[in-house]
């Protein structure tokens, strides 16, 4: 007579097998941007997805099931970053000081910029298609905008910078430092004059 399975039993397994393939996804995931990262850190381009795969030791399909283009991994990246940046700018909004939690939030943006490829995605909206920005790169967005509005409103910066022209600030200063990134005397004296720059004549006083 033949055995009639359990079909509670079989459920429970079917999805443990479900969640073992999500966990399995989410590793893959993780250990692909985890090696993209590194290839860019490490001053190298990022490589084709099948070069990727190789280096990351999966399937070229799983790398593209995760991330079609190279855009979307750049975007990946960049989306991580942000929500680090996020919660560094929130702890910097709450400070009493608003001069030195964007003084802060300057420092963590360039030195992040030089050595985390995820933070040069955010700022210089790589992988990011035209339109709003959603998600943790909208909630830095707030965040330094809060910061920024917070620091006129004390006098501590010009009241004609936006949270734009700090961006574009941002942006151009790391590259200029991207040679001597390592040289953390020399960037923190231009991360200094970029300061003073924003800086309205009675807060330099």
């Amino acid at each position: 007579m033949a055995r009639t399975e359990d079909p509670t039993t079989t459920a429970e397994a079917a999805l443990r097998a479900g969640g073992a393939l999500r966990s399995d996804a989410a590793r893959n995931r993780a250990h692909v941007l985890a090696v993209a990262g590194e290839q860019l850190r490490s001053g190298a381009p990022l490589p084709p997805m099948k070069d990727l795969a190789r280096l990351a030791g999966i399937g070229t399909g799983t790398v593209y099931r995760h991330f079609p283009t190279q855009q979307a991994l750049l975007a990946a990246l960049g989306e991580e970053a942000a929500c680090a940046l996020a919660a560094q700018i929130r702890s910097a909004a709450a400070e009493e000081d608003p001069a030195a939690g964007l003084a802060h939030v300057v420092g963590v943006v360039v030195r992040g910029m030089l050595h985390d490829p995820g933070v040069c995605a955010v700022l210089t909206g790589a992988g990011q298609a035209c339109g709003p920005l959603t998600g943790a790169a909208a909630e830095l967005d707030e965040g330094v905008g809060l910061l920024l509005r917070r620091a006129r409103a004390a006098g501590a910066v010009r009241a004609d910078v936006g949270a734009d022209d700090i961006r574009l600030l941002l942006v151009g200063l790391a590259a200029g430092l991207a040679p001597v990134a390592d040289d953390e005397a020399r960037v923190e004296r231009h991360v200094q004059v970029l300061l003073d720059g924003l800086r309205t004549p009675r807060s330099r006083a």
